[in-house]
């Protein structure tokens, strides 16, 4: 779209329903902000510029809400007397003269950008003010768009609304496109004669009506629409992201066993032919190559899996984990900071972090990485084709070399050379009869305690 736009997106708001230490458009939605939601949903409608209204937490919602692709500012808002208040805020950023205003706000992040494309094609087909709206079966409480010959007259409130408007199902979504060469006349003309005597944001639809302009309204999904005040909305809100998700990933060849039970992040890339067992989590930052299998109850954050890999189930990928192709971490296995080379295996019961595996190396059960000292982390490197015996300890920074084997119930604190076989544990000494002699003696101790009352 050749007009320029320029999008106002409201985030000033206290949180009070929330009930939390942050403002509200921090919380997140599939691992990020809402508000980063909303600014990507603006960049992928084409739009390059992007004034903020803030209030608390200001800072840190304008760090949350930048893009590179993006031209934001920011505006204060130190007083709350309404939405067309909010707007004027950013009085400056609307007088560089934009084509198009769209105001959009900061705790809807289901919006995807057709909606806004579709409102600024209102505009450039020489519509004044564009108003989204959204269809809905249950309309109590919102404000019903009142259309008359296409046009789009009044946004009636529930409070104002006459019997016959109260059976509109089309509702105001409170996002709205409005003529930029006319936004700040239209604003400036909207009153405060009501009853909590703010400047609302919806009058503007009766102002430029009566200049003699021209308002419609375009429909969107009412889910787009959705706005958060509360944690149990969050929660909601959070629901439809992630049945959209899944539905999109699956869609696009992933496989998953039991959708409902799989919960991604904003940026989980899963290629097609990926299989999905239930109760899979992904924090931000995982990229699952073709063909690999996350079994059930695993949890992954910041971490690949190469192709034909497989994980747990139940465990863990931590940031920095990488594994090669054919690669398996299996149940109740923690990596984190760790390539895992192509083919190798960490079946069961293991830490790897800070670690370099091999290719087609077998770490087995027990096994782990001891890479803090207390103050900092060291590396432990396996070669290619090493064996690591069950319940060894490798003590970071030592080098296990390629074909290496390391005999179980081992603590290795010194480099093993290629094809070495390295015994780090005690010699094992019998003493015969000993163990019923102990015995004897640890009973006659309790039945002594017994006998003194203990």
């Amino acid at each position: 779209m050749e007009r320029s736009c320029l999008a106002i997106v409201l985030a000033a708001g206290e949180s009070t329903r929330m009930k939390s230490s942050m403002s509200k458009v921090l919380h997140p939605v599939g691992g990020r902000p809402m508000i980063a939601h909303v600014m990507e949903a603006l960049s992928q409608a084409d739009i390059a510029s992007a004034a903020l209204v803030l209030g608390r937490d200001a800072e840190a919602v304008e760090k949350a809400a930048r893009r590179g692709d993006m031209t934001v500012s920011s505006y204060l808002q130190t007083e709350r007397l309404g939405t067309a208040h909010a707007v004027l805020a950013a009085r400056q950023a609307i007088a560089e003269g934009f084509d198009d205003i769209l105001v959009v706000f900061g705790d809807t992040p289901l919006i995807t950008a057709d909606p806004l494309k579709a409102a600024r094609k209102g505009l450039a087909a020489g519509n004044d003010i564009v108003v989204i709206g959204f269809e809905t079966q249950a309309p109590f409480g919102y404000g019903r768009l009142v259309i008359r010959d296409g046009a789009l007259v009044a946004i009636r409130e529930e409070k104002d609304a006459s019997d016959e408007e109260k059976n509109i199902t089309y509702c105001n979504g409170g996002l709205m496109a409005i003529n930029g060469r006319k936004a700040l006349s239209l604003l400036e003309q909207i009153g405060n004669s009501n009853a909590k005597g703010e400047y609302y944001l919806t009058d503007i639809v009766e102002v430029a009506n009566a200049q003699g302009g021209q308002a419609i309204a375009v429909a969107a999904p009412e889910a787009e629409l959705m706005g958060c005040n509360n944690r149990a909305e969050l929660a909601i809100i959070e629901a439809v992201w992630q049945r959209r998700r899944r539905n999109e990933m699956m869609l696009a060849g992933v496989s998953m066993i039991a959708p409902e039970t799989v919960f991604l992040a904003f940026d989980t890339v899963i290629a097609q032919d990926v299989l999905i067992e239930p109760n899979v989590v992904f924090g931000p930052g995982v990229t699952i190559e073709s063909g690999a299998v996350i079994h059930a109850f695993s949890h992954l954050e910041g971490a690949v899996v190469g192709r034909e890999a497989a994980v747990g189930p139940y465990a863990r990928l931590r940031p920095g984990a990488n594994l090669g192709a054919e690669a398996k971490v299996g149940n109740f296995c923690e990596v984190k900071k760790a390539e895992i080379g192509a083919g190798a295996k960490v079946n069961h019961l293991s830490y790897i972090g800070d670690a370099f595996v091999g290719e087609k190396t077998n770490i087995g059960a027990g096994t782990i990485t001891c890479n803090y000292d207390g103050v900092n982390k060291h590396v432990t490197t396996i070669g290619a084709n090493a064996f690591i015996g069950s319940n060894s300890a490798l003590v970071a920074p030592v080098t296990v070399g390629d074909g290496a084997l390391v005999a179980s119930g081992s603590v290795i604190t010194q480099d093993v050379p290629a094809d070495a076989v390295a015994f780090g544990r005690a010699h094992q000494t019998i003493k015969p009869g000993r163990a019923k002699l102990l015995r004897e003696k640890y009973l006659a101790e309790k039945a002594a305690k017994k006998q003194a009352g203990k």
